[in-house]
């Protein structure tokens, strides 16, 4: 598993079960391989502009994310969760795509508490 795969993970749901869902892995965290994920959605309307990321299906990189649907990589939406938590590997999103994700994220991050 690396950064800007798109992976299965148990996550709780609002009934209260766990059921696989795919989220996003931007970035692997110090010190022992923990991985910062980003929720995914296939409800689109929820996005937030010009900070969550909405893959297409007629993006070049939706085939090889492996998600079924449009989907949103949702950047409010984050855990670290340990690499045993995870179930497969369904995909990865593009480099691009990654980079954008990370340089939202760190604006967001700095940015924000700059203004405080």
């Amino acid at each position: 598993m690396k950064e800007g795969d798109v992976v299965l993970t148990p996550l709780p749901q609002a009934d209260g079960r766990t059921k696989n869902q795919p989220v996003v892995v931007p970035r692997a965290m110090p010190p022992h391989g923990d991985m910062l994920v980003c929720g995914v959605s296939t409800r689109l309307r929820q996005a937030v502009v010009d900070f969550d990321e909405i893959v297409h299906a007629q993006d070049a990189d939706f085939a090889m994310s492996g998600l079924k649907a449009p989907s949103l990589i949702r950047l409010g939406f984050l855990g670290v969760l340990p690499a045993a938590s995870f179930s497969g590997t369904i995909g990865s999103i593009s480099s691009q795509r990654h980079r954008r994700l990370l340089e939202r994220l760190a604006k967001y991050l700095v940015i924000e508490s700059e203004a405080e």
